[in-house]
């Protein structure tokens, strides 16, 4: 890229200071999980090995469910592109990407519950059994709820880039639907299947206040939950570091096999707009079409419809009126705020300092991708590895809201890598010689230049990393206490003393607070799916 010399060096630098300070953080604290290890007695192998089972065991369940039931709704979305209500489907695919894990799981515990509704149906009916949603089955459930809509999202940009062409030619040679399928859809579903069971794979593996509030006992522990009931409840550095480790191992392979596959959110050049579906008029394929996005609605929509009808019906105005719930929403504002900015700064100065650098610089200008590799650092073995640190300096209370701040940016890196970076590298690439022929440098070309293209991905991310951030539970359960609260740690506490009332109205408020922070998100994506289809 054409740059001024001093601008390269401002970029480069100011992404090296965030990317030494990122790697020292990541780095003190494995290395006092290690310290803290080496004086500590190692966990037995078969407790170790039954996590790790379990881990994978409904990490693959779940890849496997999402991604099969996944497959109808794409196809009737795909074969139905302009019926009533079909962006309100859009949206209801596109909503669970805001809404945090909590208020979800009240909502999935409003209808398949022992007291929910699915459960007050059968009863009506004569079942006498009632449904249990925790174990193993409500740990599927709640990650299918989230899963299912990212997977069909990412399947229906596959099959609405399909060339138009092959359409066309598809209904000259008067294929049947099945041929449609094996000669038109499925080369392109295939393409994209491996790399969005991987991604959901990870993100199942990775996946903690789902087990935490579902996975009903120890016996349904996974790597994540494991390793915060070790550093919370048991003390034990030994057994945080090995699990940390393992799950670093997992994802790191997981993360390797993701490289072998196509991005499924990469576009694929030569779509042509809107598919001719010769299969769309029959009879059946409406009927199939209908029930399958019947079933679905009601999957995905009942469980937020219940949130917002109990949130209604709770004491709202009590809620309102508890001086700890304001201070629970100040704390989660001033942490989302905080790690959404920091994330955004750093994801750009990074971004920046790569795009500054030749491709002569080889692995020095990769370095600048650290972000990216975040997911595979579980955001629990950091926690653990400073609350350690801070504990030996007797800070680990003091602290902790700025270390769940530190935290919650590191894991909405990835996700801010993701948005910023691809549109940054476009940029660059679009004004680099017309900027340098003006000569515009500096804070004049950021002002003039660079902030009018970038400012809706970067206000994007921040939104995003923010509202990750603001629903977050996972570091705060580690470093949480009476005097350090937030709005997921107060509702974890409604759920675990069947505070209904209360659980209600704080998943309405956590909910919408969420979703109007990842509004822009949401707005970009429904744009990319509506100009898609």
């Amino acid at each position: 890229m054409i740059e001024a010399a001093g601008e390269r060096r401002f970029w480069v630098s100011a992404g090296g200071v965030g990317l030494t300070l990122l790697a020292a953080f990541c780095l003190a604290a494995f290395a006092m999980l290690l310290a803290s290890a080496a004086a500590s007695s190692w966990p037995p192998f078969d407790y170790l090995a039954r996590i790790f089972i379990f881990t994978i065991e409904q990490a693959v369940f779940s890849t496997l469910l999402s991604v099969m039931f996944a497959l109808p709704l794409t196809l009737a979305m795909a074969r139905r592109p302009a019926f009533p209500g079909r962006k309100f489907v859009l949206a209801l695919m596109i909503l669970p990407l805001g809404l945090p894990v909590l208020p979800a799981v009240f909502g999935l515990l409003e209808i398949w519950g022992r007291t929910g509704l699915v459960n007050d149906i059968g009863a009506t009916l004569g079942f006498s059994s009632r449904l249990s949603i925790y174990g193993l089955s409500g740990i599927l459930l709640a990650h299918v709820f989230f899963n299912l809509p990212l997977a069909a999202r990412l399947m229906l940009k596959a099959l609405e880039r399909v060339p138009r062409d092959e359409w066309r030619l598809a209904a000259s040679l008067g294929l049947p639907r099945s041929s449609l399928f094996r000669f038109v859809e499925w080369p392109a579903l295939i393409r994209v299947i491996p790399g969005i069971a991987g991604l959901i794979f990870m993100l199942c593996v990775t996946s903690f206040t789902i087990i935490l509030t579902l996975g009903g006992g120890p016996q349904n522990s996974t790597l994540e939950v494991a390793i915060y009931q070790a550093l919370k409840f048991e003390f034990d550095p030994a057994r945080a570091m090995i699990l940390s480790f393992a799950q670093f191992a997992l994802t790191a392979v997981i993360f390797w096999l993701l490289r072998l596959f196509p991005d499924p959110e990469e576009d694929r050049r030569g779509a042509s707009g809107r598919p001719f579906r010769p299969d769309a008029g029959a009879m059946g394929a409406r009927l199939i079409d209908g029930a399958t996005l019947g079933v679905f609605l009601a999957f995905v929509g009942a469980p937020i419809l219940a949130i917002v009808l109990a949130g209604l019906r709770s004491n709202l105005a009590g809620l309102l009126a508890d001086p700890k719930f304001w201070q629970a929403l100040r704390t989660s504002l001033t942490i989302a705020l905080s790690a959404g900015l920091l994330a955004t700064i750093l994801t750009y100065a990074m971004a920046r300092a790569e795009a500054s650098l030749s491709a002569r610089s080889g692995a020095f200008k990769l370095l600048f991708r650290f972000p990216e590799f975040m997911l595979l650092i579980p955001p629990l073995a950091l926690g653990s590895g400073w609350f350690l640190i801070l504990l030996s300096f007797g800070m680990a209370d003091g602290a902790g809201p700025i270390l769940v701040v530190l935290i919650n940016m590191g894991m909405a890196l990835p996700f801010a890598a993701r948005i910023i970076a691809p549109e940054l590298t476009t940029h660059l690439k679009r004004t680099a010689r017309l900027s340098a022929s003006l000569g515009i440098s500096g804070f004049p070309r950021f002002r003039i230049v660079d902030w009018p293209v970038m400012r809706a991905p970067l206000l994007t991310a921040f939104s995003f990393a923010a509202a990750l951030s603001f629903g977050d539970l996972g570091a705060v359960a580690l470093f949480g206490s009476d005097n350090f609260i937030t709005l997921p740690s107060l509702l974890y506490a409604s759920l675990g003393s069947y505070r209904s009332m209360d659980a209600a109205g704080l998943s309405l408020i956590l909910g919408v607070i969420c979703f109007l922070l990842t509004l822009p998100s949401v707005r970009l994506e429904s744009s990319r799916l509506g100009d898609d289809a």
